[in-house]
C-alpha cells in the first residue's frame, strides 16, 4: 500500500456506506462501515458480514475475497472492513442493463439463479457459520425481527409513519407461516443489482451481505421474485426495473431453473412473494427515516420523498400480492 489513500462513496446503497479505496500506486480496494448518525442496534453489523464473506470464499459461491476487519472504533467512528476491489458492473437502471447485449442478460439471469441456488446448497456447518443464527422458525423470527424494526423506525420519525397495511399484513402472514422444509444460509436481500457482473452477464461476485442469517432458503427466491420484472410487469422499485428488456428471462424462468437445482417444494412460493414485499416495505421504511434524518448524508428533499413514496406503494403492494390464503402450513 502506498499513502496517500483517496476515498471515493460509491453511489447505489442505501444502508451500510461503501467506499472505493485506491492508492497513489492505483491499486483499489473497497471498505463498508455502517451509516453516519444513529443506528438501530441489530442493523448494520459489519463485523457479521465480513464473518459470513471471508467464510464463503472457500465454496463456489462468488465473494469478494476480504482483507481485514477493524472493530476499533477510535480510528473510523464506527466498525469497517476492507475487501479487494473486484471489477464488473453493477446493473441498477435499465440504461445499464441495455449496456449488456440481449444474450448476456439472459445469462445474467440464469447465473443469478444458479449463484443462489449455489448459496443454498453450502451446508453452514462446513465454513463454520453453524452458529451463525438459529436454524428453526425463520420465518416467525424474520417477522418478529422487522416488525419490532419497523416499530423503531415508525417511533423515531416525528408523528410516525401512518402505515396500517404492515400492521395488517404483518398479522395475515404470521397466521399463515409454511412449514420450513429446509436450513441454509439466506442472503436476505438476493437481486440483481446486489450481484456484480462480467461482461458476459455471469455473477463475479455476490454483493451486501448485511442481513445474511440462516434459515428458509425459500425467502430468499420468494425476494428476488419481487424484484424481477416481467415485460409486461410493473416494477416496484427503480432496482427492478431493467429486467424488462429484451434477453432477461421471465420470473417463472427463474422459478423453474431454481426448481431443477433444488428439492423443495415450490408450492406454497406465493407466501414467500408476499413475505418479500412486506420485509421490503419494511428495510425501505429505514432508508427513508435515514435519509429523513441526514444519516445518510446531505441529499435533496426531493430524494427523501421519493423514498417516502416508496414505502407507500410497497406497503400498498403487500397487501395486494396476498392471495386469500397466503401459502399453507401452520404458524411455527
Amino acid at each position: 500500500m502506498q499513502p496517500p489513500l483517496r476515498f471515493e462513496l460509491i453511489a447505489g446503497g442505501h444502508s451500510n456506506l461503501t467506499y472505493a479505496v485506491t492508492d497513489d500506486s492505483g491499486t483499489r480496494w473497497v471498505l463498508r462501515r455502517p451509516p453516519l448518525g444513529t443506528r438501530l442496534a441489530t442493523a448494520h453489523d459489519v463485523g457479521r458480514e465480513h464473518r459470513i464473506i471471508s467464510a464463503l470464499r472457500p465454496t463456489d459461491v462468488p465473494v469478494a475475497p476480504t482483507v481485514g476487519l477493524c472493530d476499533d472504533e477510535a480510528v473510523n467512528d464506527a466498525p469497517f472492513y476492507v475487501m479487494e476491489f473486484v471489477d464488473g458492473r453493477v446493473v441498477r437502471s435499465a440504461t445499464e442493463a441495455a449496456a449488456l447485449v440481449p444474450d448476456a442478460r439472459r445469462r445474467a439471469g440464469h447465473s443469478l439463479v444458479d449463484v443462489l441456488a449455489a448459496i443454498h446448497r453450502v451446508r453452514p456447518e462446513d465454513v463454520g457459520l453453524g452458529d451463525l443464527a438459529r436454524h428453526d422458525g425463520y420465518i416467525s423470527r424474520q417477522l418478529r425481527r422487522w416488525y419490532q424494526q419497523f416499530r423503531e423506525t415508525d417511533e423515531a420519525v416525528p408523528g410516525g409513519l401512518d402505515l396500517p397495511a404492515v400492521h395488517e399484513a404483518h398479522d395475515r402472514l404470521a397466521a399463515r407461516i409454511p412449514e420450513q422444509q429446509a436450513v441454509a444460509i439466506v442472503h436476505g436481500d438476493y437481486r440483481l443489482d446486489n450481484c456484480m457482473l462480467g461482461d458476459d452477464g455471469d455473477v463475479v461476485a455476490v454483493l451486501d451481505w448485511e442481513i445474511c442469517t440462516l434459515g428458509d432458503p425459500l425467502a430468499d427466491l420468494g425476494l428476488l421474485c419481487v424484484y424481477w420484472t416481467d415485460p409486461d410487469g410493473v416494477a416496484v422499485l427503480p432496482q427492478a426495473a431493467p429486467t424488462v428488456l429484451e434477453g432477461f428471462p421471465r420470473s417463472s424462468e427463474l422459478v423453474a431453473r431454481y426448481g431443477e437445482q433444488s428439492d423443495l417444494d415450490l408450492a406454497a412460493l406465493d407466501f414467500y412473494v408476499s413475505f418479500g414485499f412486506w420485509k421490503l416495505t419494511c428495510i425501505i421504511a429505514g432508508v427513508y427515516a435515514r435519509y429523513a434524518a441526514g444519516a445518510m448524508g446531505d441529499v435533496p428533499a426531493e430524494q427523501v420523498e421519493g423514498f417516502r413514496t416508496m414505502v407507500d406503494q410497497l406497503a400498498a403492494a403487500t397487501l395486494g400480492s396476498m392471495p386469500p390464503s397466503v401459502g399453507s402450513g401452520t404458524t411455527q
